[in-house]
């Protein structure tokens, strides 16, 4: 990159809707899920109505054949014959009309709740992140939200069903007979008492197995990604033993629950089986006694074996629905934990200003880890265009204040100004976008290394992109080892970067924040893990970013802080020293000292790398001599 900076467009607006749409949904409750796709719920309860009027119609229809067929007149049975098989057909086409309106209206609600969820996730602070692992997200994220997809596309389906196919069957053998339909519910009241027994039973044991689930992908995803370091330890047996436990405890728990839907679906598949006998015995000895007995006509018990039946596997079938609908609550009643969860950051009253220049103004800046005082009371000011570099110890609060600046944790009120304007008052993702921080740990994404630089690129694989993405790792001075691997910028890195080194990562998320381009460009320790030469380069790139933007450099680096318009100091939290690099060691403090201990170490260094001399010292001669 020339002297020129880096400018491109910060935010894709096909995914800024999508997650502005997910913000909006603010009734993330079962029956507000609900009440979001209503019409196709509707819709496809009337044509579940209309399936089951169709098949109540058949039922008459069929009595109607039968009786002909052993009437007078048999040849007039192919009347209601042909109705039947018009009815079969509408009966067929509504039956999957239904499942068109029901399925998909579950995946909507899949493809909204995952868009909130994303969207929550990237709000969420590191409070939310302490206590929920990534394992974890990761299996609410897929395995719950899978079974909520199931809850309101195929459980409702099949609730819905249920209660129509009884009622339309239920029309049809009352009116055949009312004393053989009594006969037929005798074990209706055992089936209630053992759907709601199991009811309980499967709700426990589903979120238990969810649970269990859980912490099998918490420890698989962690040692996943630390691979590396259980291998250089020796310690594979022991992670497998880990793993072991806990997938043991996944599997029993997937048992217990096996075990109930096992049981479920044979118990109520007697019970109806049970039903089903008693109606054959005391049905046929209606039949055996004919209408003028106060008995049946063969149309009568033919029908209302066809109602019956229709009403039996429902019944069945509601042991296996029950199942889908615990399974679905229970997930989401874990997926709300997620949703309910409250952001440490949140939006501010002020719309976002029309454009920034970049100053920084930071009063009485105090922060806290639970009761542990990390920040207190710093203040100092940074002019639109400007560059300073935070300096100071291993804890004093640097990275800290770096995050405060983007917002990353939550800012304390009338602390922090962008303009003017108190950072909590403005909206978070413009003050994100204005203050580009690159993290000190580098994190890389599974991806190509022109997309990892690329990443804030409305489309990064666009040719004007891949232009940008040379000119941010050219000056970030990577270009040429980039050229250099394998499928060039086309390499994938792995996972978190892995296939590169650590002083490779550290300059690809230095081009990526440099491709951003934002008015306040915040660089954690940027140089940690680049030698000599390659910090020069990059000092000087980071001068030539600062003529367009304010730059705030965090580093220990005495060589890297000289070169910024000026220097604050933290010890402990506090400011302690403030000034240019030639008034700081004048002074004769903390960053005096800093500059002669690392002025004494680059000695060393440079003695310890001068090779032996040849010529052979007084001492030696002595000795030879």
């Amino acid at each position: 990159m020339a002297a020129n900076p880096i400018d491109s467009s910060n935010a894709n607006a096909s995914n800024a809707a999508n997650v502005a749409h997910a913000a909006n949904v603010t009734d993330v409750t079962l029956a507000g899920q609900f009440r979001r796709h209503m019409p196709a719920y509707v819709a496809g309860t009337l044509v579940l109505a209309a399936f089951q009027l169709a098949m109540n119609r058949i039922d008459w229809l069929a009595k109607a054949s039968i009786d002909r067929i052993f009437s007078d007149h048999p040849e007039d049975a192919w009347k209601p014959s042909v109705l039947m098989l018009g009815l079969a057909v509408f009966a067929f086409a509504t039956r999957v009309a239904s499942r068109l309106f029901v399925f998909n209206a579950g995946r909507n609600v899949e493809y909204e709740l995952r868009a909130l969820l994303l969207a929550r996730l990237h709000r969420l602070g590191t409070a939310f992140y302490r206590k929920m692992s990534s394992g974890e997200i990761m299996s609410r994220s897929t395995g719950d939200l899978a079974q909520v997809r199931l809850l309101f596309g195929f459980g409702v389906l099949n609730v819905v069903n249920v209660v129509f196919a009884f009622g339309s069957a239920f029309q049809v053998m009352v009116a055949i007979s009312g004393k053989l339909t009594l006969a037929a519910f005798v074990t209706l009241p055992l089936t209630v008492l053992m759907t709601r027994t199991f009811s309980r039973r499967m709700f426990e044991r589903t979120r238990s197995t969810q649970e269990a689930l859980g912490r099998l992908s918490d420890s698989l995803q962690t040692n996943l990604a630390g691979v590396r370091v259980v291998r250089s330890f020796a310690l594979e047996t022991r992670e497998l033993h880990r793993f072991q436990k806990v997938n043991r405890e996944y599997l029993e728990a997937s048992l217990a629950l096996a075990r109930t839907r096992g049981l479920i679906m044979p118990l109520l598949g007697a019970a109806s089986a049970a039903g089903i006998l008693v109606f054959f015995w005391y049905g046929g000895t209606l039949l055996l006694r004919g209408p003028a007995d106060g008995g049946i006509t063969k149309g009568d018990f033919f029908a209302f074996q066809l109602a019956l039946g229709r009403m039996t596997w429902p019944v069945i079938a509601l042991g296996f629905s029950l199942s889908i609908v615990q399974r679905g609550r229970v997930s989401f009643d874990r997926l709300k934990e997620i949703f309910d969860a409250k952001p440490e950051v949140t939006d501010g009253p002020l719309p976002a200003p029309a454009e920034s220049k970049g100053a920084i103004t930071i009063t009485g800046l105090g922060f806290e880890y639970d009761t542990r005082k990390v920040l207190d009371g710093v203040s100092f000011e940074v002019p639109a265009g400007k560059s300073v570099a935070i300096v100071g110890r291993t804890g004093s609060g640097k990275s800290t204040l770096a995050m405060l600046l983007a917002r990353l944790l939550p800012t304390p009120r009338g602390a922090v100004f962008i303009d003017g304007h108190d950072v909590c008052d403005l909206p978070v993702s413009f003050v994100r976008q204005t203050v580009g921080y690159a993290q000190q740990d580098a994190f890389l994404f599974s991806t190509t290394v022109a997309r990892n630089i690329g990443f804030s690129l409305d489309d990064p694989d666009a040719p004007e992109a891949m232009e940008t993405v040379r000119d941010a790792a050219r000056e970030a001075q990577v270009l040429e080892e980039a050229l250099s691997l394998p499928e060039q910028f086309d390499t994938v890195v792995g996972e978190r970067g892995v296939q590169l080194s650590g002083g490779q990562k550290q300059r690809v998320a230095l081009a990526r924040a440099l491709s951003w381009g934002p008015r306040i460009l915040v660089l954690d320790d940027p140089l940690s893990a680049v030698d000599a030469k390659t910090e020069a380069a990059i000092l000087q790139a980071i001068e030539r970013q600062a003529k367009a933007r304010t730059v705030v450099l965090i580093t220990h680096r005495v060589a890297a802080a000289a070169r910024c318009d000026s220097i604050v100091v933290l010890d402990q939290g506090r400011v302690v020293e403030r000034g240019t690099h030639e008034e700081l060691l004048r002074t004769q403090g903390i960053y005096a000292a800093f500059a002669e201990e690392q002025k004494m170490a680059h000695e060393l260094e440079e003695i310890e790398l001068e090779p032996p001399s040849l010529t052979p010292s007084p001492i030696g001669r002595a000795e030879v001599a």
